[in-house]
């Protein structure tokens, strides 16, 4: 999409098109949607001198992309703008926000005395999820990006939602801005080329060492990483969070300044139920203990943990097996296990049945003992192949369980497990 077409979608005219477009009929017949599009005399009216295809491809596009968008940013997609890249590389609504309320928390210190001009400064801002989410909490923030239609883009996101008294976006280069012009400062370096995803992280743009410095130089600063950032190219300067969503992990945030007081390592599990981010049960934080020695190694106990992304990520599992009195059951293998239950975020808890060398033989006549029909396989330190076993298992019950496929020691392991409910 050019910013010509973007810019006819952003008059009164283009909005009234849009509205009048139903996403669940273009996406089951994009075809006819585009041809009705095409006779509507409003979408030629739109700009003169573009083509009426560009400007119905734009208004396809941005209708398919609202629809996406929702499970990003839930309902106010429906009145946001995006851009196909954008999308895919923009901050999660739920995330955005735990991080926004955490920095509101240290912005008017850090702010004071910077002067009437004084605002965050959101680096490489994409189509502006953090930069909104700093400014619906009350932070007055600045996002900077190098391409004009995204930075047209976010200037018209924060129209949309009202947030124009304490949100603005300029067109510039990362790599020009100087140490320290931002006392406080959000940077999420893009980590896609003409290629693809880019995984090292001096690919980065800006590179890793550019950011880390513009970080280091603020007075209080968040960096944004994926979630597979090596642990030693992390700033010893920062505290570093490993952020997870219902499960799956999402990115390594890392607090510098005012903002890494505090844990040096934390994992951190958000859950995406409505109305619940700011309330007590939706965040759930696992700490570094910088007095805890390694977890024990132990047999199999009544129950199985397993400890979500952002807790293995960040090398928390013995602070996790500690909460429980649990032990590894190999010490190169991110499983615990306890004779206590404890319902957290943080892990799935599974009550173990039987735990033994692994034999497909064995684990299918186990299966049919226990009546089970709905099987989970997990694996972890397992090279068996998940599919060919639930085919050779012919489970057929009334039961759901689940099988965990792992190593102890040297040697293949399985544990049949059943699920604990949870409240």
């Amino acid at each position: 999409m050019r910013l010509p077409a973007f810019s006819a979608l952003l008059t009164d005219a283009g909005r009234e098109v849009l509205a009048e477009v139903d996403p669940v009929s273009a996406a089951k017949d994009p075809l006819s949607m585009a041809s009705r599009l095409r006779a509507n005399p409003a979408v030629a009216a739109l700009d003169q001198d573009l083509p009426v295809s560009e400007l119905v491809n734009a208004v396809m596009t941005q209708v398919g992309l609202r629809e996406r968008g929702r499970a990003k940013f839930g309902e106010r997609a429906a009145r946001m703008f995006f851009t196909p890249d954008g999308l895919e590389q923009s901050t999660r609504g739920s995330i955005a926000a735990y991080r926004a309320e955490r920095v509101a928390e240290v912005a008017e210190d850090v702010l004071r005395g910077a002067g009437d001009a004084g605002a965050a400064g959101d680096l490489c801002c994409g189509v502006g999820a953090d930069l909104l989410a700093l400014a619906e909490v009350g932070v007055p923030v600045e996002g900077v990006d190098a391409d004009p239609l995204t930075v047209a883009v976010a200037r018209a996101n924060i129209e949309a939602l009202g947030l124009s008294d304490r949100a603005r976006v300029r067109e510039g280069d990362v790599n020009e801005v100087a140490l320290g012009e931002h006392p406080l400062l959000f940077c999420d370096p893009a980590r896609r080329g003409g290629r693809g995803r880019v995984f090292d992280p001096s690919a980065y743009s800006p590179p890793w060492d550019v950011a880390t410095a513009l970080a280091e130089a603020a007075g209080a600063a968040c960096l944004k990483a994926a979630p597979g950032i090596p642990h030693e190219v992390l700033s010893p300067a920062a505290a570093a969070e490993w952020i997870s969503v219902d499960g799956e992990l999402k990115e390594t945030a890392l607090w510098f300044g005012a903002l890494s007081e505090g844990p040096r390592r934390r994992a951190t599990v958000l859950h995406e139920r409505p109305g619940l981010l700011a309330s007590e049960g939706a965040v759930a934080h696992l700490d570094a203990d910088p007095d805890l020695g390694p977890a024990p190694v132990a047999a199999a106990r009544r129950y199985l943990y397993d400890p979500d992304p952002a807790v293995v990520r960040s090398h928390l599992v013995a602070e996790a097996a500690a909460r429980v009195d649990g032990a590894l059951l190999d010490e190169r293998i991110a499983y615990f296990t306890s004779d206590r239950v404890e319902v957290s975020p943080l892990w799935r808890v599974l009550e173990v049945v039987e735990c033994a060398p692994f034999s497909a033989k064995r684990l299918r006549a186990s299966v049919r003992a226990h009546r089970a029909g709905t099987i989970t396989i997990k694996k972890r330190g397992s090279a068996v192949d998940t599919e060919k076993l639930r085919r050779d298992l012919k489970a057929s019950g009334p039961e759901k369980m689940t099988v965990v496929l792992t190593r102890i020691g040297e040697r293949p392991f399985y544990l049949l497990c059943r699920e604990i409910e949870t409240p």
